[in-house]
């Protein structure tokens, strides 16, 4: 019996994981009725990575009081699991709650995202995993510190706070840019967040005199890591505060879920995303996919609502590349969900008939 493991990122703006999932699901078995499918949903540590962990682990949806990237009060969920603690930092300081006219990196704070791991930790949670993507903050984490202080050792130093003892934190992100430099947290990813060249620089100058504070404070500078530039440098704040392990998000979620075991009997991966090109090669999501599958000599298929550099991609070891639209659809109707779903199922179903 044909066994299909599907394993599709969301497509960014039109629809999730879990939908992109039971599309390419729904076409398996219009092609194959007989097949047994298993569907993985997927994120590497932005949108969707609560849902896709609970569905990996189970556990429960915590509702808490949180503040967004301009300190307006919002409630924001993080998801709990025996004694870990999932965070999507998106939740609280993600760039999708705040209108395009209310963006401004030099302002914005992680403090809401501080107040999600202090809820955490008051719970007992004693591991925490912190999904890092779709940030709208520059702020080297320092929000998000100000808050675990401001609970935990309102009128002493950090190293007052006794309350993360024995919490072991993990990031998630497979953003391999420093804090600090030309590759940094501020000249690579705060234009993205609405940021002038003017308020690059000042958001690069307060990066660079918070690393040097930090690293004499504590005798150690991390600001080079793997993973601190993401999030807008909170990724820094997690590794030089908090002694966080630095993790991609595609394969500490697909650890969770027991991918490898999914795999021993599969006849085909599917995975996809909304763009597929040179850059998926350069550790986006198909790519994690594609690495665990190939280790286990099973094909893996890929398809986007957007594909180019095909070439590139068949030669690193996709089976199929194929493009959900057909040729001259306006952006507007592919980018309808309904529309995207039905062109995810009709696709996989031509594939694998």
């Amino acid at each position: 019996m044909m066994k299909v493991v599907i394993a599709i990122d969301s497509f960014k703006g039109c629809i999730s994981s879990v939908q992109a999932n039971k599309a390419a699901a729904q076409g398996v078995l219009a092609a194959a009725p007989q097949a047994q499918v298993a569907s993985v949903p997927v994120s590497d540590g932005g949108e969707g990575w609560l849902e896709a962990f609970q569905t990996a682990v189970g556990g429960q949806m915590i509702e808490v009081d949180a503040m967004d990237p301009m300190a307006h009060p919002i409630k924001a969920q993080y998801l709990i699991h025996d004694d870990t603690a999932v965070i999507e930092i998106a939740r609280a300081s993600g760039l999708t709650l705040l209108a395009p006219e209310e963006r401004n990196a030099l302002a914005a704070t992680s403090f809401g995202t501080g107040m999600l791991v202090v809820d955490a930790v008051r719970r007992g949670c004693r591991r925490i995993i912190v999904g890092l993507g779709g940030s709208a903050t520059s702020d080297c984490g320092l929000g998000m510190l100000r808050a675990i202080h401001k609970a935990f050792a309102p009128h002493g130093t950090w190293r007052d706070i006794r309350a993360l003892d024995g919490v072991h934190f993990t990031i998630a992100t497979d953003v391999s840019n420093p804090l600090c430099g030309p590759c940094g947290a501020a000249r690579v990813f705060a234009p993205q967040k609405g940021a002038s060249p003017v308020i690059v620089e000042r958001i690069e100058e307060r990066a660079v005199r918070f690393a040097a504070t930090s690293a004499r404070y504590f005798g150690y500078d991390r600001q080079y890591e793997k993973g601190a530039g993401a999030a807008g440098g909170l990724g820094y704040a997690f590794l030089q505060y908090m002694n966080a392990e630095c993790r991609s998000g595609i394969d500490l979620l697909l650890d969770y879920a027991q991918f490898d075991a999914l795999l021993s009997d599969a006849s085909l991966v599917i995975t996809g995303e909304g763009t597929a090109d040179r850059q998926t090669l350069m550790g986006k999501l198909p790519w994690g996919i594609l690495k665990k599958a190939k280790a286990t000599g099973v094909p893996v298929a890929l398809v986007a609502g957007q594909v180019a550099d095909r070439q590139q991609l068949l030669q690193a070891g996709f089976s199929r590349v194929e493009c959900i639209n057909p040729p001259h659809l306006p952006l507007a109707q592919a980018m309808l969900p309904v529309v995207a779903m039905a062109n995810v199922s009709a696709t996989v179903r031509n594939m694998i008939l």
